[in-house]
């Protein structure tokens, strides 16, 4: 008897099951791990959100059902933020959904618009679960490939015209999980006219689009003239206010490709739950001063851990956004001989850029999600390493 699917039977492995084994080996042997592998904000969710929440969750009225597409507060709290941000009109009603994190909202985005063996083009390196997504609608994966030389932007010249001609979404991300690279106006204008002259529809992974260091202020591509006639932006509340357990995004952008994702949302959950929704708004319409404070910390750690890995003879771009340091690492090591090593010699978890697509290999990621007291750990146990020392 099969219990799986053949779709699931064939997801592709999971990269960190031995890492995750060996991380067990060492706990057991007393070693205190560091985990630089995972993707979430160590820090508080601010309390002012925290607040609302609690009184939301104190009106029993708020215990009912949320409307389908969100509720009504948290819409206009996106179309709120995306004026003030970024200067682009939405209309709560046809022009914002509410999700219940931007990573399920990706997920089910790519089965409403996509049927089975259309192309979906996926940044290489890129967030794992894009290529996830399209395997489970039964879509084929055409790689977008990313590279340091051309400052990870899209290499459509890499895509073939037979690509073209099936390709029918593509996705983009930036700031970048997780080569860090960045955007201006001018990638997603290039972007818009790429996907309008191939008959392709754009789907952008804002996730950190508040995360950003130093002057660099993140665009949205709606800020492109006409992009909502192909595009749609999602967005999530996990990086930016360190709400990654809270489980709430958004997407906004084309009303048509949003009635998809609506469609298919209905026959599979409710939206989120109330309150948390209406906590959300209130951190969307805060004056993002607590947004700006967690960054002046990210940005600390990632200077620290900037020097303390390039002493190491690891080559590192300093990223203008995310909480990740995107680390090419010496040869002869591969990603995952490297990141084994560092874990079975000093107990630190980094995640190797192969998880991300092929073209990651040579690289490993770095979480900035540790505190001081850690990257100072951190510091002591790589002061004599030597990754080339054999044993």
């Amino acid at each position: 008897m099969q219990f799986a699917s053949k779709k699931i039977g064939t997801l592709p492995p999971y990269l960190f099951s031995q890492f995750h084994q060996k991380k067990k080996e060492l706990e057991q042997r007393g070693v205190e791990i560091i985990d630089l592998g995972i993707g979430s904000p160590d820090l508080p969710t601010p309390q002012f959100i925290v607040d609302r929440m609690i009184e939301e969750a104190k009106n029993p009225s708020n215990h009912r059902y949320s409307p389908y597409e969100g509720c009504q507060e948290f819409k206009e709290a996106v179309q709120y933020y995306y004026k003030k941000r970024y200067d682009v009109n939405l209309d709560p009603d046809s022009e914002i959904l509410a999700l219940i994190g931007s990573k399920e909202g990706i997920a089910n985005f790519i089965q409403a618009v996509i049927d089975p063996n259309d192309g979906v083009l996926v940044p290489d390196p890129g967030y794992p679960v894009y290529r996830s997504a399209v395997h489970l609608a039964r879509g084929t994966v055409i790689d977008l490939p990313l590279d340091e030389q051309n400052g990870f932007k899209p290499m459509y010249q890499k895509i073939t015209e037979e690509q073209k001609e099936t390709g029918k979404l593509m996705i983009l991300n930036y700031p970048s999980n997780p080569t860090t690279a960045t955007a201006n106006l001018n990638l997603f204008k290039e972007a818009i006219e790429f996907g309008k002259v191939h008959g392709i529809f754009i789907a952008h992974d804002n996730a950190y689009d508040l995360v950003t260091f130093g002057n660099y202020r993140s665009p949205s591509i709606l800020q492109v003239p006409k992009a909502k006639e192909i595009a749609v932006e999602f967005g999530s509340l996990s990086k930016s206010f360190n709400m990654t357990g809270w489980r709430i995004g958004y997407v906004v952008g084309n009303p048509d490709l949003i009635r998809s994702l609506s469609i298919l949302k209905s026959h599979v959950d409710t939206s989120q739950f109330l309150p948390i929704q209406k906590a959300a708004a209130t951190a969307l319409t805060s004056d993002l001063s607590a947004v700006f404070e967690n960054n002046r910390i990210f940005e600390k750690r990632m200077k620290k851990m900037y020097e303390i890995f390039t002493k190491k003879g690891l080559q590192i771009q300093k990223p203008k956004g995310t909480i990740f340091l995107w680390a090419k690492i010496p040869p002869p090591f591969t990603s995952v001989s490297f990141a084994a090593k560092l874990l079975d010699q000093r107990g630190i978890v980094v995640t190797p850029g192969t998880a991300f697509g092929k073209r990651g290999e040579g690289y490993v990621r770095i979480s900035l999600s540790v505190n001081e007291k850690s990257i100072e750990q951190i510091e002591k146990r790589l002061e004599k390493w030597d990754p080339f020392e054999v044993g």
